[in-house]
């Protein structure tokens, strides 16, 4: 499609959503309001209004977001009962679990976590890629499409909604797979103080501090936290602290302005990732703290004994001092004014920095990624033919620009840096346009129409250096790179009575190639690899959702996606860089289940089940080694990280009356299959089904100074399960001397692959509230 024929298509779109041809009515709009489906809600929620916002935290008096109630989504909402409130969450993932259609895995360190929508980004190592976060309506992801989850402590938030799906309609670039909306505790919502303490297994250790009023045209909100401890694997101590603020000031009921503050440090040591041969022998790489000593099944990891080439001498994570201090700010503000009753004009601006020093296995990057994100929309609540609509415009740029520096590690000593082997600086900017328009064809028929259109440039150079005894070699890769990509959106909702509710959905997504992935080669070295294209894709969901009770809430969701460029990442080996590659054409298609069910006094049950299978459909790999290149036909073979089932079941038993009111338990399960790990489809990493317990109670305090208490205790993986909790994909290869694909033997002695999940752990505590 051409410039001028985007352009074309999306200001008639544009025009139509936010033209004059929309009188306002108010009767007519709360009419669309009660038509909303947004596919899944809170657990208990039913169909209730909610006081608070959906998806934003906003000042009173704000009108509702495009992204409150977005009709025709699936959406799920998880709230604090279970999840936060009254248990440790120690990581965003054991909250994030509870929705249909995604995949939690350890990253590198700390609570870093890999979490994907149905598939999409469970390929990565350490950033989430394919989908657009979010909190309090300031979008957490940069320009280059990477977002990390150490700055998110699950204590700070009130909410969490999961987009699932194709919503470049909706969020732009990068949301392939969906998108997450984080919701702060609003200065109403905590009305006081609070402090709480967390303490367990392995020297876990967890202070956070909560701070919110109202006063006035004033609200403020402030969550402070400092989360330490030892890792239950050798060399996996960290400590990292948090504050997250969140303010905002009504001068006029027409005017609105917010304030979003976010500042985290981490400072972790960094595990080694194993073979999965290495992972059956020592899951928790203990006894590995000198390679001349270590134990049986410890891995290491050859570095250059000259920290630039020649001879290797191998080393543990000790030994290398393997570890990560990172630091992310963010810094963002919005306006918001009310044009009439009916209309409503948003804009706002964000900074944000990551700043980053990780010397772990046989390289260190050290950087600065500064970027930018500006947004400026309007949203109109009125009628379009008599018919009830809310239209939507927006215009979003990004920009962010990235400076890298790639190290070889020298050994022993600390993380002692080798030669330089990369240096790398780039600018990569965003710039489009979005459109909705939700029309309430009836009492019972609602549709929606969306569009965006979005160009990126990547303009770049990387310079790869290598050494030998004769001295230095330079070698320079440029990368000026123009992407457009357009992305429609139809979606149709029919709901016969109260209790139905019927979706279809056809939408698309794009995610254009970061400049870093312009750099890596197949080898895992610095370099160029600047011929990656746009990963587009095309999905089809058709759901119900069914809630005939308060008590009872029912959603399914079948979905297709049919993908063409897929970007898909692994890794060449132990300690190398991971690059992607594009599969030309692959698929994705499952079903997603959530259930949530009071079914007697006090009980409830909850469920979030997602069979998701994903194969290549077109694509043939090249493996060489040494004078020999051969060729491979991946098609119909499954795409490589995704496991076919993802479970979590829990129930639940809180006493509703008498004495013990308050008291309560409940145990879940978590259960993900196996998965290959490699393209050709040689090896598995092995699924596991974990249980947790968890006992709590809560109650109000009367006569005295603090207001709410609550007590809570959790023993996690009770049947103490060892568990693959993170399998990074590997490169197949070919014999040098015959041509012929290694096989699975080869692949599972490869290190740099697995993560071992936690043994048995306690975790208890309080909050107590003033």
């Amino acid at each position: 499609m051409s410039i001028h024929q985007a352009a074309a298509r999306f200001g008639t779109l544009a025009l139509l959503v936010a033209g004059g041809t929309l009188p306002a009515s108010a009767q007519q709009a709360v009419t669309l309001d009660e038509l909303s489906v947004e596919g899944e809600a809170a657990p208990g929620a039913g169909r209730t209004a909610v006081a608070v916002p959906f998806g934003v935290a906003a000042p009173q008096g704000s009108a509702p977001s495009v992204i409150e109630h977005p009709v025709g989504q699936v959406v799920t909402g998880i709230g604090r009962e279970n999840t936060i409130a009254n248990r440790p969450a120690t990581s965003i993932g054991s909250v994030l679990a509870n929705s249909p259609g995604v995949t939690v895995r350890q990253g590198n360190g700390g609570r870093d976590v890999i979490i994907s929508i149905r598939g999409n980004n469970a390929r990565s190592s350490g950033v989430i890629k394919n989908t657009v976060v979010l909190e309090d309506g300031f979008i957490l992801t940069q320009a280059d499409g990477a977002s990390r989850f150490d700055l998110t402590d699950p204590r700070a938030y009130s909410r969490i909604d999961v987009f699932r799906g194709p919503q470049s309609p909706l969020f732009g670039n990068y949301a392939t797979g969906g998108a997450i909306a984080f919701r702060t505790r609003t200065g109403r919502e905590i009305d006081g103080y609070e402090i709480g303490t967390d303490a367990g297994s392995f020297g876990y250790l967890s202070n956070s501090f909560t701070v919110g009023k109202a006063s006035g045209p004033f609200e403020i909100s402030l969550f402070a936290s400092d989360v330490r401890a030892n890792g239950y694997q050798d060399h996996s101590s960290y400590d990292t602290q948090t504050i997250n603020l969140l303010a905002s000031y009504t001068p006029t009921p027409d005017n609105r302005f917010t304030l979003k503050v976010i500042n985290n440090n981490l400072d972790a040591n960094i595990a080694a990732r194993s073979s999965l041969a290495q992972y059956r022998i020592n899951p928790y790489q203990r006894g590995c703290a000198a390679a001349a000593s270590a134990a049986s099944g410890c891995t290491t990891f050859a570095l250059f004994g000259n920290g630039a080439f020649g001879a290797t001498v191998p080393v543990t994570a000790d030994e290398g001092g393997f570890g990560r201090k990172d630091r992310r700010t963010i810094v963002a503000a919005r306006w918001e004014h009310d044009i009439d009753a009916f209309t409503t004009w948003r804009t706002q601006l964000g900074f944000d920095e990551r700043n980053f020093d990780q010397p772990f296995y046989t390289t260190a990057s050290q950087g600065s990624y500064p970027s930018w994100n500006v947004l400026t929309d309007v949203t109109r609540r009125g009628d379009l033919f008599g018919l009830p609509a809310v239209g939507y415009v927006a215009l979003a740029y990004s920009t962010i620009d990235t400076h890298i520096a790639t190290y070889n590690r020298a050994p022993y000593g600390g993380p002692r840096l080798g030669a330089l082997i990369g240096v790398q600086d780039a600018v990569q900017s965003n710039l489009g346009g979005r459109a909705r328009l939700e029309l309430a064809l009836s009492d019972q028929w609602t549709g929606v129409l969306g569009i965006s259109a979005e160009g990126t440039s990547i303009t770049g150079r990387n310079l790869a250096y290598s050494y030998s005894a004769g001295g230095a070699n330079r070698t320079v890769a440029d990368a000026d790179r123009n992407f457009l990509n357009v992305a429609p959106e139809l979606a149709l909702v029919y709901r016969p009575d109260e209790a139905w509710a019927f979706r279809g959905r056809v939408a698309t997504g794009y995610t254009t190639p970061a400049a870093s992935n312009l750099f890596v080669t197949p080898a895992g070295l610095p370099g160029n690899n600047t011929q990656l294209q746009t990963q587009e894709n095309l999905g089809f969901d058709l759901g119900a959702d069914w809630s005939p009770t308060e008590t009872l809430r029912l959603s399914v969701t079948g979905f297709y996606e049919f993908f063409r460029n897929e970007l898909v990442s692994q890794s060449p080996g132990a300690g190398l860089q991971t690059y992607f590659f594009n599969a030309p054409a692959s698929e994705h298609r499952g079903l997603e289940v959530g259930a949530d069910w009071a079914f007697a006094p006090g009980w409830r049950g909850t469920l979030a089940y997602t069979f998701d299978d994903q194969i290549y459909t077109r694509y043939t790999e090249q493996l060489s080694a040494g004078s020999l290149t051969r060729r491979f036909d991946r098609a119909g073979n499954q795409i490589p990280g995704v496991p076919a089932h993802q479970l979590l079941a829990r129930v639940g038993y809180d006493v509703p009356t008498g004495p013990l009111a308050g008291l309560g338990a409940f145990v879940e399960t978590v259960v993900q299959g196996d998965f290959y790990i490699d393209n050709a489809n040689l090896l598995k990493a092995p699924g596991y089904a974990i249980v947790n317990a968890n006992v709590h109670y809560a109650t109000e305090l009367t006569g005295g100074y603090a207001k709410r208490l609550n007590l809570y205790l959790e023993v996690r993986n009770l049947f103490d399960t060892t568990y693959a909790a993170s399998a990074q994909n590997l490169a197949n290869s070919i014999s040098g001397a015959t041509g012929l694909q290694n096989g699975a033997g080869v692949l599972a002695t490869s290190t740099g692959s697995v993560f071992a999940g936690a043994p048995r752990n306690i975790v208890g505590g309080m909050r107590l509230a003033f």
